[in-house]
């Protein structure tokens, strides 16, 4: 969704294959909780790729990357995402300024934790590739094609794994390269944006800014359909619209005005089981009291010489109570057989 809503995080698909290998398609704002709801292991969930740099389709990576460290993922976490039409509106630009936004953050962890998972590792690939391999490891290949969205930099993916194929376009108008390299797939994501209709009366546009960012900066239900009847995958998926009881039955009716095949509306935790013979639709199981999973290798001691000391100014203002903090680190050192001491003794 362009903004979150309890009911609704932003763009965010896991696909998970028989291999064990898992992949994040966008992690917009919000998405984060949703993941770890499903109990994965953090570092499963360690290849993210963006396919453009709204916040609504990455708004969550700082999220993911750094909370990931204490959510025990002890592996990089790799980004691959397009170039933009300039070298400082790309990915790679991009995330060279998220690590120096986070520089604070990740100064308090150094020396603090075991922090392998704090390493990025961004792969850039050109926005105007067309079917072009950005992945390729364990029999799996995802290729890359343009989109048409925001500004030139936005993309779709498509995977193949095992002679099974899943396309997400993220978001895009209509395009000659989603049509093209989309056919055959089992799964075909697509964004279907409200109607020009509820644009006004839900969301309070005036009717020129419905009708351009209804169907000219995204794709109407009548255009998704279109796309989707020419396309002509096992299973069409809609979304990126405030999916409730009064708008999907609108959004539908109006996908079937152009297309009259297999059509799911997307609802966040919906889970879609797809083999060779038959896709199953589902809602996941999940846990709102969720726990870190247990870490997968054994972690090691941080280098506390890389710590970052405080300046005299704020240790002058700590007070240690040693009588309340002693007692603390003496019961973990006892049951642990350590010998840590507090920074902070007086």
């Amino acid at each position: 969704m362009p903004s979150v809503r309890p009911k609704q995080a932003a763009a965010c698909w896991l696909a998970e294959l028989g291999n064990g290998d898992k992949f994040l398609f966008d992690i917009g704002s919000g998405c984060h909780e949703r993941l770890a709801a499903q109990k994965i292991p953090y570092d499963y969930l360690n290849k993210v790729f963006i396919g453009h740099l709204h916040v609504d389709h990455m708004g969550d990576l700082p999220s993911l990357w750094l909370g990931g460290t204490v959510m025990n993922r002890l592996v990089p976490l790799r980004v691959w995402g397009p170039s933009g039409g300039t070298p400082e509106l790309g990915t790679a630009r991009s995330m060279e300024l998220m690590k120096k936004m986070y520089a604070w953050d990740i100064g308090t962890r150094s020396g603090v934790i075991d922090f392998r998972g704090g390493a990025l590792e961004v792969h850039e690939f050109p926005f105007d590739g067309v079917n072009e391999v950005i992945y390729d490891e364990n029999g799996v290949v995802i290729r890359s094609i343009p989109a048409v969205h925001g500004l030139d930099g936005a993309v779709s993916f498509i995977l193949e794994w095992n002679g099974l194929k899943f396309v997400y376009g993220s978001d895009t108008f209509p395009n000659k390269w989603y049509i093209e390299h989309a056919k055959g797939a089992d799964i075909a994501i697509h964004e279907c944006f409200l109607p020009a209709t509820l644009l006004v009366t839900k969301q309070g546009f005036n009717p020129m800014e419905a009708l351009m960012v209804g169907t000219q900066g995204h794709t109407s239900p009548e255009q998704f359909g279109k796309v989707m009847s020419l396309v002509k995958p096992r299973l069409a998926i809609g979304y990126h619209f405030y999916n409730d009881f009064d708008t999907e039955p609108e959004v539908r009716k109006r996908v079937r005005k152009t297309y009259d095949g297999p059509l799911d509306l997307a609802l966040d935790y919906m889970v879609w089981n797809v083999t060779k013979d038959d896709i199953r639709v589902r809602m996941s199981a999940v846990d709102e009291e969720i726990w870190p999973s247990p870490a997968l290798k054994k972690k090691i001691a941080p280098d506390t010489g890389s710590a970052i000391a405080f300046s005299p100014f704020t240790i002058s203002g700590a007070l240690g109570f040693p009588e309340v903090t002693g007692p603390i680190f003496d019961e973990i050192n006892e049951m642990y057989g350590t010998d840590i001491e507090p920074i902070f003794k007086k």
